[in-house]
C-alpha cells in the first residue's frame, strides 16, 4: 500500500492569554479560580495550506521562525487538530519530534520504554522484543533502572532518539533532530537516521540546515506567515529563499 500525506485547506487558530496588566491580587484569584482573564488575542498559525505527500517523496520544509514548520508536522501527527480543513495520512507516522516528551521523570529508564512504546501504539509484547536492542544502542545498561530524572541530557536524549527509531516508519517526520551523547554516540545515530531515511516510504524534515535539506530531500517546501509560498526542487527554492534573507 503507498503512503500519503494530504493537508486540504487547512487552516490553524491559536488563542494566546495575556495577563499583563493583572495585579498580584488578580493573578492569584485567577489561579486558585482556574480561570483567564479576558485578555486574549487569536492568532493563524496556518493559514489555508494544502500539500500532498507520496511515496518517494523526501520533503524539506523551511522558513524563518514562526513562518509555521513545526506547527504543520504536529499537525500530520496529530498533535494538533487543524480549526477548520482536513488532514489525512495513510501508512504508520514516526514522529521524531519533541524527543522524550512522553517520559515519566519519576520511573526507570526501563519503564520508559514500555511507557514510550504504548505512546506509540506499540504494545508491550512488541517492546519487549527491542527491549535489548534499545538498551544496547542506547549505552545506558549501566542506568537502565535509574529513574530518569537523575538523566544527564545527553542520555536522556540518547534513550529518547533509540526508542523513537527502533520502530520501522512509513512516514519519518523530523524536526531538528539533535541526538545526544559523544562523537562515537552521534556518528552511530546518524548512521541508524540515515537507515530510517532510506527506508521510508516518505520523509518530512524541517531544518534550519540547508546543507541537510539539500543532502536528503528531493523537493522543498518554503513556508511564511503560516502560507506554502514556494514548493519545488530544493535547489530553486532554498536559493529564492535567501534570497529574501539576504
Amino acid at each position: 500500500m503507498d503512503s500519503r500525506v494530504t493537508l486540504k485547506d487547512v487552516w490553524l487558530k491559536f488563542k494566546i492569554y495575556d495577563d499583563k496588566g493583572s495585579t498580584l491580587k488578580e493573578t492569584i484569584v485567577n489561579t486558585i479560580m482556574r480561570r483567564r482573564t479576558n485578555r486574549k488575542t487569536e492568532f493563524w498559525a496556518l493559514k489555508g495550506v494544502n500539500i500532498d505527500f507520496r511515496s518517494g517523496d523526501r520533503i524539506g520544509i523551511i522558513g524563518n521562525n514562526g513562518a509555521g514548520k513545526s506547527t504543520t508536522l504536529k499537525l500530520i501527527t496529530r498533535i494538533y487538530e487543524p480549526t477548520t480543513g482536513t488532514v489525512a495520512t495513510q501508512g504508520k507516522v514516526v514522529p521524531l519530534i519533541e524527543l522524550g516528551a512522553g517520559f515519566n521523570p519519576e520511573l526507570s529508564g526501563y519503564e520508559n520504554i514500555f511507557l514510550n512504546g504504548a505512546v506509540m501504539g506499540i504494545s508491550k509484547k512488541e517492546m519487549e522484543k527491542k527491549i535489548e536492542d534499545i538498551i544496547n544502542f542506547s549505552e545506558l545498561r549501566e542506568f537502565i533502572y535509574t529513574p530518569i530524572k537523575y538523566y544527564s541530557t545527553g542520555m536522556y536524549l540518547r534513550l529518547a532518539f533509540t526508542i523513537a527509531t527502533e520502530i520501522a516508519p512509513e512516514i519519518l517526520i523530523i524536526d531538528e533532530l539533535f541526538a545526544g551523547g559523544d562523537v562515537n554516540f552521534v556518528k552511530k545515530a546518524e548512521k541508524r537516521l540515515n537507515d530510517l531515511i532510506d527506508n521510508s516510504h516518505i520523509v518530512i524534515m524541517v531544518s534550519h540546515s540547508m546543507d541537510l535539506i539539500k543532502k536528503n530531500c528531493n523537493r522543498v517546501l518554503l513556508l511564511e506567515q503560516g502560507q506554502v509560498i514556494a514548493d519545488g526542487e530544493p535547489e530553486e527554492i532554498i536559493n529564492f529563499y535567501l534570497s529574501r534573507n539576504s
